[in-house]
């Protein structure tokens, strides 16, 4: 860290972090601070965030500089390097911007603080699929690592996760999805409505999963039990026989020439889709989006058996203190206010805090990408670009559709280490 001093008032910023972060935090706990953009402009704080590329973007980093005077530096890994980096250097960082499965993952570890509730500004904001599990109170919690599991710990020293809401919350939930398989309709020949037409001999060599162990074995379960192979007890925590049933399959279709690729990048999935190389594949909405912007068919396929989800989250590196802690809770506090909500639902994620990203919406753009409803003008991305023409509706629907045919989220399992090895014989055979 280097000794910047401000000119204008004689501060340094080490100065600042050892003497004044103590008065700063009183203060701003109290509340008795509102003009936190004054404080930081005068003492430059930088905030070094690491995570997935689909929420570690310039533009969020370049408002949140507007807006509060700190400045992001983001960098952007694939799932198993952020899981991997979290633990090993937790010193490189001071935000995580990781997947729950990845908190399951990282958090025992101890490189990461809880966030206290009272400090959340919008914690009641926050959709009740995060802190109870349950999209509505009939809703039947799904398979897998669901992220109200590994949401809170009971004490602020605590390693373990507790099984209820507590005071204390593991990572502030900010993006999340329902994933399904994307296809070139104009491609296929036929309608696309179970995960097991992944399998369809017809398009052998023209099929693609992707290449995150934690994430394409859920994939690979959804695919199993939608052809009746295999009836798991909890697809997100697999046994030793349930995995090496599931990962032999795999190794048999790949040798059949059934996939053409296993991707890892947003990028690579839009590329094998745009080409055509591929014609149905694991795939994410935006990515899905991406093909579309470029005026080639895609969609984003509902099927029978239901959804396979995901939720991010940021957490605080436990190195974290004083000034620099404060400044952390204020660009959360931000994060969830609804700018950032509304830039992520515009891409075709879903924002953690609903109601205020709805103020940054339209209310065509509320009724296309949240209440499922046909576009009455042009649905734009949020480059300015024409992503949807009017009349367009989502596929999938509204948001409750979606959200409400979850059947598993990405996990991590007792048997992961077994998964992983087995995953990787699978993709080298």
């Amino acid at each position: 860290m280097t000794n910047t001093t401000d000119k204008k008032t004689g501060i340094s910023r080490r100065s600042l972090l050892k003497t004044g972060a103590a008065a700063v935090g009183l203060a701003a706990g109290s509340g008795a601070i509102t003009g936190f953009p004054t404080i930081w402009a005068q003492n430059p704080i930088t905030l070094r965030q690491f995570g997935t590329g689909v929420s570690n973007l310039n533009a969020i980093a370049d408002k949140c500089k507007a807006d509060l005077g700190i400045t992001l530096e983001m960098t952007a890994t694939d799932s198993d390097a952020a899981a991997q980096r979290a633990v090993t250097q937790p010193d490189s960082y001071d935000i995580a911007d990781i997947e729950y499965w990845i908190a399951k993952k990282v958090y025992p570890s101890g490189v990461m603080q809880p966030m206290d509730v009272k400090k959340l500004k919008y914690y009641d904001k926050i959709v009740p699929l995060f802190i109870t599990g349950k999209l509505t109170p009939d809703s039947v919690i799904a398979q897998g690592t669901a992220p109200h599991t590994v949401g809170f710990v009971e004490t602020q020293d605590a390693k373990t996760f507790a099984k209820e809401p507590t005071q204390w919350m593991t990572m502030v939930p900010t993006i999340y999805n329902a994933d399904t398989l994307g296809i070139r309709p104009d491609l296929v020949g036929r309608d696309i409505t179970t995960w097991a037409d992944i399998m369809d001999p017809a398009f052998k060599g023209k099929a693609a999963i992707l290449n995150i162990p934690s994430i394409g074995i859920m994939d690979a379960a959804m695919i199993m039990e939608a052809m009746g192979n295999i009836k798991y007890a909890d697809k997100g925590n697999m046994t030793k026989e349930e995995i090496d049933k599931t990962i032999d399959f795999l190794i048999k279709a790949k040798q059949d020439g059934q996939f053409r690729a296993f991707w890892k990048s947003f990028d690579e999935s839009v590329n094998l889709m745009a080409s055509g190389e591929v014609v149905i594949q694991s795939m994410w909405s935006p990515a899905v989006a991406a093909v579309r912007s470029k005026g080639i068919a895609c969609k984003y396929q509902p099927l029978k058996e239901g959804y396979r989800s995901w939720g991010g989250g940021l957490g605080l590196a436990a190195h974290l203190k004083g000034a620099e802690l404060d400044a952390a809770y204020e660009y959360i506090n931000w994060y969830l206010s609804g700018w950032v909500g509304a830039y992520l639902n515009r891409q075709g994620y879903y924002s953690a805090a609903m109601d205020t990203a709805k103020q940054f919406m339209s209310e065509d753009e509320w009724g296309y990408w949240v209440d499922g409803k046909p576009a009455k003008g042009d649905i734009l991305a949020p480059d300015g670009k024409v992503m949807e023409k009017a009349g367009a509706v989502r596929d999938g629907g509204s948001f409750v559709e979606r959200m409400g045919k979850v059947a598993c989220w990405n996990s991590v399992m007792d048997e992961d280490r077994y998964m992983v090895r087995r995953w990787n014989e699978f993709i080298a055979a």
